[in-house]
C-alpha cells in the first residue's frame, strides 16, 4: 500500500529528507498498510524508505536515534480506514440511539489499532489470521478485550456473531506469547451474569498476569429498544448479587496473588447502595478509563484540594448539574466544601434522561435538551458547572447536538466547564 505523506514535524527526521509531498512505499522493505505498521517499522536507528517522488523511486537511506518518530503525517491518522463492527450485540447501545443524530455517533468501530493507540475494546471478530499474526510478531501489548462471556454458544448468542465462540481462543494465543490484555465483561440480567460470571471470571484469571485486569460493567439501556432483545435493567437487589460475585474473587485474587484481577465499574456500588470502596482497592487503576475507580479518585482530589486553596472572601453561590447516578455523590463533595468554606453554596441539580430514558443516568450521557427543560426557573445563580464528559472533544456541544451558547441563552447564565479531575474541579468551582 502506497501512502502520501501529506505533511512532516518540524526538526524531524522527516523533515531533513524532504519526504513532504511524496509516497512512502515501504520502510526496509516492509509495505506499510496503516498506523501500527509505520510506528513499528520507523522505531528502528538505520531505516531504508522507498519513497516516490512524482514519477521517480527514490531509496532513502535515514538515520536517527532508536524510537525517535520520523515525523511524517498522513491523511487519516490510521493511514487505513476505521474498521466497523461486525457484531450485532444484545446491549449494544448505538442500536438503542434515537434517529437523526450526528451521523457519526452511528459508527461501531471494533479496530484492534485503536485498542492499543487510544486503549478502545474490541470483541477480536474482526482479526484475520494476519492481523493475529501481527499483534504476536510486533508484540502490541495492552490489547483491551471485550470478553462478556467465556462460553462460546452463549457468546453468539450475545453477539449474534456466529463466529463470536471461536475467537475466544486468541485470548489463549496472547497469552502465550506474552501479550497483555485487560478484558471487560458487559453484564446483562439474567443472561451472562450469575454462575457464567463466575466461568468467565475463572477462566480469565488463570491467564494472570497475561490477563492483567477484567471490569463488569452493567449493561446501559434506553427506551429505544423496539425489536431488539429484551433486556430489564440491573435494580439494587440484582446488583448486590452480582457485586456479591466480583467482590467474593476479587477478595480471594487480593490475597492469593496480590491483585484483585476483577473489579466492579463504580455502577456497581451506586445501584448496590454500597460505599465505593478506598484507593487501595483499585491498585494501579488498570481499568480507570473504563468507570473502575473514577469516582474514589475524583473524591480524593477534591477532598486533598480542599485545604490548599485560595478561595474568594465574598459569598459564592455556583449552580451544577450531573446525571443522576452521581448527584448524591457530588453533593456529598460540595457539602464538604460548604463545610470549610461556608460562604461558597454549589447547588446540585440530578437531570433525569428524558432524552435516552431507560436506565441512563451517567453524566457523560445528557443532553442540551434535558438541561434547559429540567432547569428553567431552578438556577440559584448566573453561572452552571457541567462536566467536560457532558460535551463532545472540541467542548462547544451536545450529544443532541444543542451547543454550550445555546444551553447559555436559555438559561441565562455562564455555562463554565468542569474538568473530571477533582482538584480541577475545585478550582473551576471556585475561582
Amino acid at each position: 500500500m502506497a501512502v502520501r505523506v501529506t505533511d512532516v514535524e518540524k526538526g524531524s527526521p522527516a523533515e531533513a529528507a524532504k519526504l513532504a509531498g511524496g509516497t512512502l512505499l515501504s520502510i526496509d522493505g516492509n509495505e506499510i498498510n496503516d498506523m501500527l505498521d509505520y510506528e513499528f517499522y520507523s522505531s528502528g536507528a538505520h531505516l531504508e524508505l522507498a519513497v516516490m517522488r512524482g514519477a521517480k523511486l527514490e531509496y532513502l537511506q535515514i538515520e536517527k536515534e532508536e524510537y525517535q518518530p520520523l515525523g511524517c503525517s498522513f491523511e487519516s491518522y490510521l493511514i487505513d480506514k476505521k474498521h466497523s463492527c461486525k457484531n450485532k450485540c444484545m446491549f449494544c447501545f448505538i442500536d438503542q440511539m434515537p434517529k437523526g443524530m450526528r451521523e457519526t455517533l452511528y459508527f461501531k468501530d471494533d479496530d484492534e489499532r485503536l485498542s492499543f493507540l487510544f486503549g478502545n475494546y474490541v470483541t477480536l471478530t474482526n482479526l484475520s489470521a494476519h492481523e493475529i499474526d501481527r499483534i504476536k510478531k510486533m508484540h502490541i501489548s495492552p490489547i483491551n478485550i471485550s470478553v462478556h462471556t467465556v462460553e462460546p454458544e452463549l457468546r453468539v448468542k450475545m453477539m449474534r456473531n456466529k463466529h463470536a465462540g471461536e475467537v475466544l481462543r486468541y485470548i489463549d494465543e496472547f497469552a502465550e506469547a506474552g501479550i497483555e490484555m485487560n478484558c471487560q465483561l458487559v453484564l446483562c440480567r439474567g443472561i451472562n451474569d450469575g454462575e457464567h460470571l463466575r466461568k468467565s471470571i475463572e477462566k480469565l484469571a488463570s491467564l494472570y498476569p497475561a490477563v492483567k485486569s477484567i471490569a463488569a460493567v452493567p449493561s446501559g439501556l434506553t427506551k429505544y429498544r423496539d425489536g431488539l432483545y429484551p433486556l430489564e435493567p440491573y435494580d439494587c437487589e440484582t446488583a448486590c448479587q452480582v457485586l456479591d460475585i466480583l467482590e467474593e474473587y476479587g477478595d480471594r485474587y487480593q490475597k492469593e496473588r496480590g491483585e484483585r484481577i476483577i473489579y466492579p465499574a463504580d455502577e456497581w456500588f451506586l445501584l448496590a447502595q454500597r460505599p465505593i470502596p478506598q484507593d487501595e482497592y483499585y491498585g494501579e487503576y488498570p481499568q480507570l478509563e473504563n468507570g473502575v475507580g473514577m469516582w474514589r479518585t475524583l473524591h480524593d482530589e477534591f477532598m486533598n484540594a480542599l485545604d490548599t486553596q485560595r478561595y474568594p472572601r465574598f459569598p459564592r453561590r455556583v449552580d451544577v448539574a450531573t446525571g443522576t447516578l452521581a448527584a448524591p455523590l457530588i453533593r456529598m463533595l460540595m457539602e464538604a466544601l460548604h463545610d470549610r468554606q461556608p460562604h461558597i453554596r454549589v447547588e446540585v441539580h440530578p437531570i433525569q434522561n428524558d432524552f435516552f430514558g431507560g436506565n441512563v443516568s451517567v453524566a457523560g450521557l445528557v443532553t442540551g435538551q434535558d438541561l434547559i427543560a429540567q432547569l428553567q426557573g431552578k438556577l440559584k445563580s448566573r453561572v452552571l458547572g457541567i462536566p467536560e464528559v457532558m460535551l463532545r472533544e472540541e467542548r462547544d456541544r451536545f450529544l443532541d447536538d444543542i451547543t454550550v451558547e445555546q444551553v447559555e441563552k436559555a438559561l441565562k447564565v455562564k455555562v463554565r466547564i468542569i474538568p473530571q479531575n477533582g482538584e480541577e474541579m475545585l478550582r473551576e468551582l471556585i475561582r
